[in-house]
């Protein structure tokens, strides 16, 4: 089944998040804390901050998303790599690269953590921009272009990322996004004249 990654990666999250939400314990173990991962080696949390959210509107934005995109991305790297082992290590290192910024940032702030799948899931979303540019992604039920939701995303994004005002790791979603558009077209290049072709042939 083409969704088969998406939805073990989204009920695995699903689990561990929901039995997190009381935990406090569990949550710190497992969050992105730069200055552990510094002082003590801690690399796997990279990993294991994208697997806890910190309550059900936080996960339940992510894995929607991850739903609804996750799955064109998920079989457009199998017709493109012959494998679906491509789009595993796309959302894992999703995961790892977006949080380095914010690693570099804080790794000297021994009280900063931070918590979800954001860049990984940011990640999905802006490859799927970059497939399929003119797709109607709705935004509080209203429609608009990929491509346009795109560069609204991209320009907020950068906005509070300089804003560091509402606990929100807003640079792994930046990161997170260039990851997106990058990783596809490292591999196979001819996707970037795809989606140039798509942008200037849509009207």
């Amino acid at each position: 089944m083409a969704l088969t990654l998406s939805i073990s990666i989204i009920v695995i999250t699903c689990i561990i998040s929901i039995t997190s939400f009381n935990n406090e314990q569990r949550v710190a173990d497992l969050s992105m804390w730069p200055y552990l991962v510094k002082e003590k080696k801690q690399y796997y949390r990279f990993i294991t901050s994208g697997l806890v959210h910190a309550n059900f509107m936080h996960l339940a934005f992510n894995m929607f998303t991850l739903f609804f995109f996750g799955g064109f991305i998920e079989r457009q790297f199998e017709v493109i790599f012959q494998s679906k082992l491509y789009y595993l290590l796309f959302y894992i290192l999703g995961l790892i690269l977006s949080d380095i910024p914010t690693f570099l940032k804080h790794r000297n702030n021994p009280d900063y953590q931070t918590i979800g799948a954001s860049g990984a899931v940011s990640a999905v979303v802006f490859a799927a921009i970059l497939f399929n540019p003119w797709a109607t992604i709705y935004v509080f039920v209203i429609p608009m272009p990929a491509i346009l939701y795109g560069v609204v995303y991209l320009g907020y994004t950068i906005y509070m990322s300089r804003q560091e005002s509402n606990g929100i790791n807003h640079d792994a979603h930046l990161w997170g996004a260039v990851f997106g558009i990058l990783f596809p077209l490292i591999f196979e290049p001819r996707i970037g004249q795809l989606f140039l072709y798509q942008l200037t042939h849509h009207f």
